[in-house]
């Protein structure tokens, strides 16, 4: 059973020191289990890693911008499911990408849904999986889009190339670059956790810039 997977429990406030110190113990378990139980909130996990930042423990991982995107979602998932597993029977922590929260109660049904991410959490406690290939960083990268574009509610049905490009205040002339550079600017303009942000906009921004890579305007 899930639940007698551990024989004892460190401590909540002040973890052991043979755990802390174990070969491969991942740094950022402990800081999150602060940031988690210091509030009641769900986070999502760009919120998450914004936070550590911001405590100054994440920095860059690798001069590729998707492999170190790739890193520290790794490093996060790996840090959460390591977490869920040492919380366990005591607590229950949801690991999904947009609702990740500590819960003071175990649910019932927590040995199912355990085992339904088993294949992703096997995953992120891989450490092989950390230095992957550009190319499945790419795949993968793609797989979340598709993931947030569920969550936020984009319209899957592409704007035809003119609204696309009107939507970019941009016009037939702009080249692969214009286009992935003005994407940029509007998705971190009009995202919705921003204080000036909207998520409407935002949506448009997302279904513009679908359109204008399923039309192969951009590489």
């Amino acid at each position: 059973m899930l639940f007698e997977k551990r024989s004892a429990e460190p401590s909540l406030e002040a973890p052991s020191s043979s755990m802390t110190s174990e070969k491969g113990d991942n740094p950022l378990i402990w800081p999150l289990l602060s940031v988690l139980q210091s509030s009641n909130h769900s986070w999502k996990v760009h919120h998450l890693a914004s936070e550590l930042q911001n405590k100054g423990l994440m920095h860059d991982l690798d001069p590729l911008p998707e492999k170190d995107l790739f890193k520290r979602n790794f490093l996060l998932m790996n840090a959460l499911y390591e977490l869920q597993d040492i919380l366990l029977p005591k607590q229950w922590l949801q690991v999904k990408a947009m609702e990740i929260q500590l819960f003071r109660i175990v649910p019932g049904n927590a040995d199912l849904l355990h085992r339904q991410d088993a294949a992703l959490r096997d995953y992120y406690l891989d450490w092989k999986n950390y230095d992957t290939s550009i190319n499945v960083v790419r795949e993968m990268l793609e797989s979340f889009w598709n993931s947030y574009q569920e969550y936020i509610g984009v319209n899957i049905q592409l704007m035809n190339k003119g609204h696309a490009l009107k939507v970019f205040e941009l016009d037939d002339s702009a080249s692969n670059k214009d286009i992935r550079r003005q994407w940029k600017k509007l998705a971190l303009k009009w995202h919705p956790d921003r204080d000036q942000g909207n998520a409407e906009r935002f949506k448009e921004v997302c279904e513009a810039w679908q359109t204008l890579r399923d039309k192969s305007l951009v590489a």
